[in-house]
Order: C-alpha cells, then structure tokens, then sequence
C-alpha cells in the first residue's frame, strides 16, 4: 500500500473525528461560557452562540455532522476494501496456500475488522471523549469547518430531516428540537460539580442547592404550624393591646375573630406604635391589612412569586377544607435558601445537638429530610417531622419519656408542648452512626 493510500485513510478517519467531537460538543457545550467568549468579539463563539440560540439551526447542525460522520465512515471502508485487500490477497495466498476466492473473502474480513477497530477508537471514542471533557474549546474548534459542511450538505439534510420527520409522522409522533434545557436534577449535578472543581465555595453550592430545593417544597413543609402561631383577638380590650404588641417578639400579628379559622388581616406593631404616638383611640379594625392566602401545596417558588407580586410578607396557609394550618412567612422562604436567619426579635429556635458520638438531641418540628445528616438515613412516614413521625409510630400523644424506635433508631420524647413532641432524644445504632459533625 502506497503512502497516498495510507495518509488518505488517516485523513478518512480524521474527519470522522471531527465531526463525532463537533457534535457531542455542541450538545455538551454550556451557552453562559460560549456567550463569555463571544462577548470578546472572537468569531467562532459568535457563530456557536448563534448555532445554540437557534433550536432550528442546532438540529441542522447536528445533521451536518451526522452526515459528515456517515459519509466519512462510507468512504473508509469502500476505499479500505479496494486498496488494501488486494495487497494482503497474495501475502495471505503464500502463508495459507488458501485458493482466490477464499483468500480474497478471508481478507476481506481482516480489512474491516482492521478498519471497523481504528474507526471506533481514533474515529469515535477518543474525540467523544475529548469533546465531553473540553466541550467548549471541540465546539469553537470545530464550528467552522462544521458551518462548510451545512452548505456542502444542504441538500443531503433537508432530504434526510424529512424522510426522518415523515417516518415520525407514519408513527404519529412528531420531531423534537435539540436545545440546552437541563432539569433541576441535572442544575444541581452541574453545581455540585462546580464546587468540585473549585469554581463554587462548600457554602455557595449549598446555598444554590437549597435554592433550587425551594421549588419542590410546600407551603405546608415551609410553614410556622397553627399551633405556633401568636394571634390577636380583633375584640380584645383596647388597654391590653400595647402590653401584647410588646410583649411579642413578632412586628406582624394575624388577627383573627370568633375562631383562629377566621382571620381577618395582620397588624403590624408599628402601626399601633403611631396611634398611641399620635394619641389616637386603638381601632384594630382599621389599623389590620389584608391577609394574604395560599393552599398546603402551593410550593415554595411559586410562594415567593406571589408574595413579591402582591408586595406581601407572609400568608395564611389554608387546608383542604378551608381551615387555617398555619403560616408562612418571606423569612422562612429566606431561611430555607440561606439557612437560619438570626433576628434578634425571635425567640430562639431549637437547634440539632450532638450529644454523645452516637447520640443526638432534635427538635420535635425538623423535617425528616433535615434530619438526615444527623440520622445517618432518612426517618420516613405520613408526617412530615420528626415529632410526628414518632407520634404516628406511637399511635397516641405520647408522655416525656416515652420511648419508641423508627427504622432501626430509638427515639425517646424529651419535651412536650401540648400535644407536640418539642424535643427528642435519638440513639443511633453503632453501624448508623451520623456523619454530620455539628
């Protein structure tokens, strides 16, 4: 075999290469980074930016390339088989003393093994490979010569994308575009792996993972539980309310009447502050605001739209049958992307306490989610909390003291606060032990 022949198989299978990378890069590649570059005036990220702002042009794109890879891998083996088995047929004929036509079968089939084995290796997975961990740099390098081949092309794609569209149509399903849209599951592998690479600090990665957590949380997870609320009646004495509003440690107050299922508005302290400034008769029913609403599964980011949107503060969360289960507040939205958010009007909540090395103190109210790193597992069932997980398994209001165990971890009621577990005590098994470090 000459060494035309043999630099024109290397070329073959460098430019199935080619375009292997150019299309795992361009689906791989992220369009914040491209539109970075772009921004600099550098023209093949203007022309990648342009390819992946454009579902229409991406398909396109990636047809070129699919044709690219087809044509490329045709021409190989047709001008494999014409060029190098006829070198190998005598070379084969004098080492097995085999006839013509079984040594130009059996030759055959040594070239496209040869040829099948280089195609997958230098042809496909080494530029898969390098185009998945240099998406950027493949796509810019490979743009270009991309670009040529939608022309050259042209017409080979618009015949394949229709035959391929009308196969879709016999099957009564219809064409989807390629794009760059990433599920909140794949956004979070995304962070994490930013923070592994160095780009995103511990914090920063868990801020951004509790942010996108938001929008799978509910308005009855995120919520201060009736139970816990600090309520006003509108028909309390005049006299009392200043020694109320001080006494409380919250600025906004519902208010209800007849029943805390019926609260008319939320009265901001300073509100009373000014009338009793200004020594004006205290009238609740014209110093309280409209009250927002939002039923138990609302979830948090669509909470957090609607607060900003009707410029409230928090909202009363209702039940199925119209009762009110609690509320919640834009502090609490805040705390659940942030973390805690210390005030110092507030009392201060419980806390997770590691006592011993397999012993931790919880509140009663944190979630079983939350719980995890300081459980070891995640403690499941119909409650959402600690306390009432414990409860369910009890099947009654339990006594300070009383003991139980929930997926292998034994739990004992350390507090009440009425009907509700305020704090309790979990001992973990020695083969459960947490791997939080508190």
């Amino acid at each position: 075999m000459s060494f035309f022949n043999f630099a024109f198989i290397l070329i073959l299978l460098i430019i199935n290469a080619v375009y292997v990378a150019a299309e795992f890069a361009v689906v791989g590649v992220r369009k914040s980074q491209v539109r970075q570059i772009a921004q600099r005036g550098i023209s093949s990220a203007v022309s990648l930016v342009n390819v992946i702002d454009n579902p229409a042009l991406m398909d396109r794109y990636i047809a070129a390339c699919q044709a690219g890879i087809t044509l490329s891998s045709l021409v190989l083996g047709a001008y494999g088989q014409a060029t190098i088995t006829p070198v190998l047929v005598p070379v084969f004929i004098k080492m097995t003393n085999a006839g013509q036509l079984a040594a130009l079968s059996a030759c055959s089939v040594i070239v496209l093994i040869i040829l099948t084995m280089l195609q997958v290796v230098i042809g496909e997975l080494v530029p898969k490979y390098l185009a998945l961990q240099f998406p950027v740099r493949i796509a810019l390098y490979t743009v270009m010569p991309v670009k040529v081949s939608l022309k050259v092309f042209s017409l080979l794609i618009d015949l394949l994308n229709g035959t391929g569209n009308l196969v879709l149509k016999m099957f009564g399903l219809s064409s989807v575009r390629h794009g760059h849209i990433h599920s909140p599951e794949e956004i979070d592998m995304l962070i994490a792996e930013s923070r592994d690479g160095g780009i995103l600090e511990p914090d920063e990665q868990e801020r951004l993972h509790k942010a996108l957590q938001l929008a799978g949380r509910t308005a009855h997870y995120l919520m201060v539980p009736r139970t816990k609320l600090q309520t006003i009646d509108i028909n309390t004495p005049v006299e009392e309310i200043p020694r109320i509003v001080a006494d409380s440690p919250f600025t906004r107050i519902p208010v209800y009447e007849g029943s805390i299922d019926n609260i008319t508005g939320i009265l901001h302290t300073k509100e009373v502050v000014s009338e009793i400034i200004r020594s004006r008769e205290l009238n609740l029913r014209k110093l309280i605001k409209p009250v927002l609403k939002v039923p138990r599964n609302m979830k948090g980011d669509n909470i957090l739209s609607y607060l900003r949107k009707n410029r409230g503060h928090q909202a009363l969360v209702i039940d199925e049958y119209g009762g009110v289960e609690g509320l919640v507040t834009l502090d609490d939205l805040l705390g659940e992307m942030l973390g805690d958010i210390g005030d110092e009007l507030k009392e201060n909540a419980l806390r997770p306490v590691r006592i011993s090395e397999n012993t931790v103190k919880l509140p009663g109210i944190m979630n079983a989610d939350d719980a995890e790193p300081w459980l070891g597992t995640i403690i499941s069932g119909q409650s959402q909390s600690i306390g009432g997980i414990v409860i369910d398994t009890l099947g009654h209001i339990p006594r300070e003291g009383e003991k139980t165990e929930v997926g292998g971890i034994q739990f004992t009621v350390e507090k009440m606060s009425g009907n509700a577990i305020k704090s309790l005590i979990a001992k973990l098994p020695e083969q459960k032990e947490a791997s939080f470090d508190g």
